[in-house]
């Protein structure tokens, strides 16, 4: 799981937990009512299912995991030594002397990148392509995260009507008052469930898968700009300061080395 997921879940369980033991609800009665569950949880994310195409609905699963283990982050910085490595080859042996190069780079959008300009492709037909592609890949993250805080927006409002069906089932008891206590306590679970989820899992899920789609966009841009520089045959120099500027101040000092390699 990645670090701030984790760190996140276990602040938000603890908190919110724990703050309900200190007020003098046990956490085990908030689970001994599956009916509260099951109205906010699936309803919830079948209000989802309904607002979505089943293409995108399927991939629930999917978008979750990713929001928790997103995998290996990108580096930006990596990526800037390498495209200005190709950039000062390319500028003294030509554009042609990458084609070997090209093939072991692990990127795959900066090796499509890089195959197109070596074959000749136009400038701008390379920059069409390229954008094409991270417009087509935002708006897949886009789904993603609206799924992700569709789900979160329903959630309370399922909560509230579970809390409705307790209240009007507590209302046959209203000559026990004993039983009538523990119905009205037990009704608003259901509304405590469509809170906690939405504000503790789901909104926060889709700004996260908000936050990587933002990550990876500039980390493309980043790549396209470099592609079209080495194939202007831009001084590796001019390369390497431009593309630091996708970077935040702190992390472009660690590629100043490769910089001062560069003719």
């Amino acid at each position: 799981m990645e670090q701030g997921s984790l760190i996140g879940l276990v602040l938000i369980l603890f908190g919110t937990f724990v703050g309900g033991i200190m007020k003098g609800v046990q956490p085990v009665y908030l689970v001994s009512i599956p009916a509260a569950l099951l109205i906010v949880i699936v309803s919830a994310i079948g209000a989802a299912f309904l607002s979505n195409p089943m293409p995108i609905a399927k991939n629930i699963a999917k978008f979750i995991m990713k929001a928790m283990m997103p995998g290996k982050p990108h580096e930006p910085g990596q990526a800037i030594e390498q495209v200005v490595g190709f950039a000062d080859r390319a500028r003294r042996e030509g554009l042609l002397s990458l084609e070997e190069e090209c093939q072991k780079v692990e990127d795959p959008f900066l090796r499509k990148g890089l195959q197109m300009a070596i074959d000749g492709t136009d400038p701008e037909n390379v920059r069409e392509v390229m954008e094409t592609e991270v417009r087509a890949m935002k708006e897949r993250h886009k789904a993603g995260a609206d799924f992700m805080m569709q789900i979160g927006v329903f959630a309370p409002t399922f909560g509230i009507i579970g809390a409705v069906f307790g209240l009007i089932a507590t209302m046959s008891h209203l000559d026990d008052p004993e039983l009538l206590a523990h119905g009205i306590s037990a009704a608003f679970v259901a509304t405590f469930w469509g809170v906690f989820l939405a504000n503790g899992l789901f909104l926060p899920w889709s700004n996260k898968l908000k936050a990587l789609s933002k990550e990876e966009v500039e980390y493309k841009n980043l790549i396209i700009e470099g592609v079209l520089s080495i194939q202007a045959g831009s001084n590796p120099r001019v390369v390497a300061e431009m593309l630091k500027g996708f970077l935040p101040p702190a992390a472009r000092e660690g590629i100043a080395e490769e910089t001062k390699k560069a003719s």
